[in-house]
């Protein structure tokens, strides 16, 4: 899981701090997750159910946030940091398109703002810390009609507010991959969950 990779957790960690980690948990309670592996969880078992015509008007891609892409790993699927976000938002969009594949996943661009520097004093660095996401989006957008690019990453997220409009594009066109999900989710009661 995302807390293993994180903390060493279950993964044979026999150091002193390993150990520690390992013994701060309460055992009566769940692991600690990414909010994507607990929404993953939830589809494959069938507990959420979509209306994907939600999000008709938007034609997706997603951007794989350098700290997840490089420095952690997602449920017990290898590489799952990059299927189970997309896996998410498929579940919830008709239109998923990756950017091209040599900027995506563990060749990943970075926001531009990750680091420190995600602060207004250094706007024109941040910019031209994107340009290179911008370009493998611009090409997404002239080759496939993308015009929604998700994000998991707080940083990310509003870094691309910032620095989108200085390439051409819309301010609001990045979201949560948790928005896309709550825009397409199908809430009805239902007694048995």
């Amino acid at each position: 899981s995302f807390w293993n990779t994180l903390t060493g957790l279950g993964s044979g960690g026999s150091d002193e701090y390993s150990l520690k980690l390992q013994n701060q948990l309460d055992s009566n309670y769940p692991q600690p997750q990414h909010m994507i592996e607990f929404t993953y969880d939830l589809i494959q078992r069938d507990k959420l159910s979509f209306d994907k015509s939600k999000n008709d008007h938007r034609v997706v891609t997603f951007h794989d946030s350098c700290n997840v892409a490089r420095g952690s790993n997602m449920g017990d699927i290898e590489n799952g940091q990059f299927i189970l976000p997309r896996e998410v938002i498929k579940a919830a969009c008709n239109n998923f398109s990756d950017m091209h594949k040599s900027t995506i996943k563990s060749a990943t661009f970075c926001c531009g703002g990750g680091g420190g520097l995600l602060t207004d004093d250094l706007i024109d660095l941040r910019i031209k810390g994107a340009k290179p996401r911008m370009h493998a989006l611009k090409q997404s957008e002239q080759d496939n009609g993308v015009n929604t690019l998700a994000a998991i990453c707080a940083i990310c997220k509003s870094q691309f507010s910032k620095v989108l409009p200085n390439y051409d594009f819309d301010p609001y066109m990045i979201v949560s991959v948790h928005q896309l999900v709550s825009d397409a989710i199908i809430l009805t009661k239902d007694s048995e969950t």
